[in-house]
């Protein structure tokens, strides 16, 4: 059965330039992003920190500036946000769907935005591929009208052993058509857990991914490289950041994730919001 979360918050937006130069000179300098507990709306909890989340800035910036959101939130606008994929946009590992990514994003966008209206709809449905999603794409993500669409991909593939060809044709054919209704777009790379670096072509996909958000000009994030620092770097044991199934996320991982996602959507904003009045 597939499981979505939908969350709304907020009324108007009321940022001036000079809290968008503010994100900037933060995602500049700023190299490990402490993981503050927040209350997620319908949760009865605050995520744990048992370790800062970390997050080198050369890992999160996302390289192509958010136009649509950018402009959306200077004006006022509502932004609806798509998380598109498999088992971990759908939270698997989590202890409940408030504790997915996408519910965590909308709960850290929240801080960075808290006049904003922002909704952010989770589309995650365990076991898909770039099939199953691209399948979805008209009903379930093209028909919210969406402002920005984060697309997780490329875990599944790797984990049945599939062709690597034929799935860069998918993901390349799915930017396009997102990209071709305007929407921002994200991509997210599988997560660095020991049942995906164990398959021969773990690494071969991130690289695939990475030449797809290359040759369409979309943005990626890297929770691969971010979830390999966290272990090889910062020395944090797999099973405080993974569920014991070696696979899926927990309440921690999901919560950094989303919290430096967060902050890399609001500086990619900023870039564009500064770089758009600085061409006036």
């Amino acid at each position: 059965m597939r499981a979505g979360v939908e969350l709304r918050l907020g009324t108007s937006l009321g940022f001036g330039f000079s809290t968008w130069l503010g994100f900037a000179a933060l995602a500049a300098t700023v190299t490990l992003v402490p993981l503050v507990p927040a209350q997620a709306e319908g949760a009865a909890k605050a995520v744990s920190a048992p370790v800062p989340c970390a997050a080198p800035s050369e890992l999160v910036r996302l390289d192509v500036p958010l136009v649509r959101t950018a402009r959306r939130l200077a004006g006022g606008q509502p932004i609806t946000i798509v998380a598109i994929g498999s088992s971990s946009t759908q939270g698997a590992g989590a202890s409940s769907p408030a504790f997915s990514y996408p519910s965590r994003l909308l709960v850290e966008l929240k801080i960075l935005f808290p006049r904003a209206s922002i909704n952010v709809i989770n589309r995650g449905v365990g076991g898909e591929t770039a099939t199953e999603m691209l399948a979805r794409f008209d009903n379930e993500v093209i028909a919210e009208k969406p402002d920005v669409v984060v697309w997780q991909v490329g875990s599944n593939s790797v984990l049945f052993d599939q062709p690597l060809a034929p799935a860069g044709e998918l993901i390349r054919t799915g930017l396009r058509r997102l990209k071709a209704v305007g929407a921002d777009v994200i991509l997210m790379n599988p997560q660095y857990a020991p049942k995906v670096i164990a398959k021969r072509d773990a690494d071969r996909m991130v690289d695939l991914i990475d030449l797809m958000a290359k040759e369409t000009s979309v943005d990626l994030f890297q929770r691969f490289a971010l979830m390999r620092y966290w272990r090889l770097t910062e020395n944090i044991p797999f099973e405080t950041f993974l569920s014991p199934d070696e696979l899926h996320m927990n309440d921690w991982s999901y919560a950094c994730v989303a919290k430096v996602l967060a902050g890399a959507i609001a500086e990619a904003a900023t870039r564009a919001t500064v770089t758009a009045t600085a061409g006036r």
